[in-house]
């Protein structure tokens, strides 16, 4: 062998360890930022799920007090994302009841914004989410009171991350009691393990299955146990160790099994009420499973299942280590992005994407808000996760018709996405309806999904997601023959949601998103060698440029009062994300650092400003190479809605569970840590590189 081939091969071998005593110890970090609770919190209930399905669980390991939770912080639910309810339409409600005609541009549009209309709460309220049975500890006193929340002593509550597993000891008249929980990777079946001298004086089980949800409330509506006769709960099935149930109100029917793994006593003590209890012993194990129509696995299959399922989770993908880092903050902010990882994935996989609440509680009816796709799922792919994304994109994808009946019933090409959609993709009523920045998003994370696989397969799987949606967009545009150019509205309702839709024109976040979408797009066609589209050439090539006003960038054309009037100054500083979440299409730096300057010592943070806000500003911040302002906005205190709960949840205003805070994080953490398009060379480009900060990053992918 030639010296300097032995040279090479003693230099490679030299390396090597120290590359792999480099890498991340990812289960030390995952684990040192393990909830860990020793006395109740009812902002920080732990969860314990598998994308679909989640079930959230007080200190005592299942959802005893449900109502003190509730009335203090987040309540406590199991929910299923295939769970829904609606109520009976005996007049037969449809969307064009709540249209109002919108003339623009030489021609009249009819959009389903009207609220003033029968149909129109109906049309909002439906479908809804079902929640599922409620499980809690059911024991009485030898002096014949209650348990009550402060009976529950020596609380040691655990959320073993790296294992999906909650184990949850406390004691009882001076009895331990531990229990412990988690969730089927696969299967939507929670597994419960009950141990206690306690189940042999009277400790059980409740199983309770609501009617629903208290009806005509959006935003965390309480279980409704009201009228039992409205809904059917009939045992199916009854052994010496199973229950099996079918549940059932209007229509809607779901199943559920409870299977033992010793025999046990089931009391009926109410209507939709069951208390299971051991016949004998001091464990009581079991499962409770939504497809009782499959086989069920028995709680250890499950326990296990979960250990093995999270490590392979937490070793996939991309990983951020701030453990060298002397900024104080630096220990808090990993501690968000480990807990956002979890929560995402446990309440955000899905085949229908997420609320805005997760799998936690009910929010906007359950409904899906397509302009926060991006924020719930985009951090997937850039952590080196994008089957979550892609699952997300499925729906779109199988939602296409409907979207291509909007467009139509709209005058458009192509497919015009909803904004707040039921499963269905069917639109709810309201101001949704004229929102635009949701329809560049399946573009951008088709794009993302490309980023991860360049395959032809992807390419052709997004293919029609992306060309409809490119088509629509360039049929949204109107020609402005006086100036020569492309505009984009009226109407519209833009990202700062504070502008009347029916006068707005030319906002600068979409108009920049227009073009990167449409640019895309096009790439799109080269990639699958088809000739380019002439007519998104063409709009692209004139569409209106960014509004600017005295060096800064405003909100909208329209009405271009951003810096002159404070009650401009609030909601999303949205005209920064044309620099920040997207790569800067018609952007001048310059303008645009003098417009985050502006924002950073003007806005209104304090009127109406939401938990992704935060995010998306650092994401600004670090394209324009100011790092230590990112970390700044990213951490920002003294301001509403960028706190995180000791279980990871990101509280918004009437929001107590806000996942989108959750995503818009992961998304600025990945761009900071592992870069984008044309940043600076060097590792965490978005952050100080001062010696504070000791940023140790695998796995992420850039952000375009």
């Amino acid at each position: 062998m030639p010296a300097f081939a032995i040279a090479a091969l003693l230099l490679l071998v030299s390396v090597l360890p120290a590359r792999a005593a480099d890498r991340i110890d990812r289960q030390a970090l995952v684990t040192r930022h393990s909830p860990h609770l020793t006395a109740p919190d009812p902002w920080a209930p732990l969860s314990v799920g598998n994308g679909r399905f989640c079930f959230t669980a007080d200190v005592t390991g299942l959802q005893t007090f449900a109502d003190h939770y509730r009335a203090n912080g987040i309540g406590l639910e199991t929910q299923a994302r295939w769970a829904w309810h609606e109520d009976p339409n005996p007049h037969g409600y449809k969307l064009a009841d709540a249209n109002k005609a919108y003339t623009a541009h030489g021609k009249t549009v009819d959009y389903p914004t009207r609220m003033d209309v029968p149909a129109a709460a109906w049309l909002r309220e439906n479908p809804h989410p079902q929640p599922l049975g409620q499980l809690a500890i059911a024991y009485t006193h030898r002096d014949g009171k209650p348990l009550a929340l402060a009976d529950v002593g020596a609380i040691d509550q655990r959320l073993d991350l790296w294992r999906g597993v909650l184990t949850s000891a406390y004691t009882i008249d001076g009895e331990r009691v531990v229990v412990t929980t988690a969730v089927d990777p696969e299967r939507d079946t929670l597994a419960v393990r009950i141990e206690s001298t306690l189940l042999a004086r009277g400790l059980a089980v409740r199983f309770a299955l609501p009617r629903g949800y208290v009806g005509g409330i959006k935003q965390n509506p309480p279980l409704d146990w009201s009228q039992p006769a409205s809904h059917t709960t009939t045992i199916v099935t009854r052994t010496a160790d199973t229950l099996v149930l079918a549940h059932a109100r209007d229509g809607y029917r779901y199943g559920a099994a409870l299977r033992a793994s010793m025999p046990v006593t089931i009391a009926t003590p109410a209507p939709h009420t069951f208390e299971l209890r051991p016949k004998s012993g001091q464990v009581l194990e079991f499962t409770l499973a939504y497809a009782p129509d499959k086989p069920a696995p028995d709680a250890a299959d499950v326990f296990a299942r979960s250990a093995a399922h999270w490590p392979a989770f937490w070793r996939s993908g991309g990983a951020v280590d701030f453990s060298g880092s002397t900024d104080p903050r630096a220990a808090e902010l990993e501690r968000r992005v480990v807990l956002s990882q979890y929560l995402t994935a446990i309440q955000a996989g899905g085949d229908f994407p997420p609320q805005e609440s997760g799998l936690t509680t009910s929010t906007w009816y359950g409904k899906h808000h397509t302009e926060m796709i991006w924020w719930h799922t985009a951090h997937f792919a850039l952590w080196g996760r994008p089957a979550y994304l892609a699952r997300a994109l499925d729906w779109f994808r199988a939602t296409l018709p409907a979207a291509r009946a909007v467009a139509a019933a709209r005058g458009l090409q192509g497919a015009r996405w909803p904004k707040m959609t039921s499963p269905q993709g069917r639109e709810s009523p309201g101001g949704n309806p004229l929102i635009v920045w949701n329809q560049p998003h399946p573009i951008h994370l088709a794009e993302l999904l490309y980023r991860a696989a360049p395959t032809p397969a992807t390419l052709q799987r997004y293919r029609d997601l992306v060309f409809a949606t490119a088509d629509a967009m360039a049929s949204m545009l109107a020609w402005d023959d006086r100036n020569k150019r492309w505009v984009l509205g009226p109407p519209l309702w833009i990202a700062q949601e504070i502008h009347d839709p029916a006068a707005s024109m030319n906002p600068a976040y979409e108009l920049s998103y227009w073009s990167t979408a449409l640019d895309i797009a096009q790439a799109w066609r080269t990639r699958l060698g088809l000739p380019r589209n002439s007519d998104w050439d063409e709009k692209r090539r004139h569409l209106s440029a960014l509004p600017v006003k005295d060096g800064k960038y405003v909100a909208l054309e329209s009405v271009p009062d951003t810096w002159d009037d404070v009650a401009s100054r609030q909601d999303h500083p949205s005209f920064l994300m044309a620099l920040g979440q997207l790569p800067g299409a018609g952007v001048d730096r310059a303008v645009m650092d003098r417009t985050l300057d502006a924002v950073l010592a003007q806005w209104d943070w304090k009127a109406k400003i939401w938990g992704w806000d935060y995010p998306m500003i650092a994401m600004t911040a670090a394209r324009l190479g100011r790092p230590e302002t990112a970390v700044d906005v990213l951490m920002k205190t003294g301001v509403p809605n960028n706190g995180y709960t000791a279980a990871g949840h990101n509280p918004n205003t009437d929001l107590p569970v806000y996942l989108p805070g959750n995503g818009a994080l992961l998304a600025a953490v990945a761009m900071m840590a592992g870069g984008w398009d044309g940043a600076p060379a060097g590792a965490a480009p978005g952050f100080p590189h001062g010696g504070k900060w000791v940023v140790r990053a695998e796995g992420l992918m850039p952000l375009p």
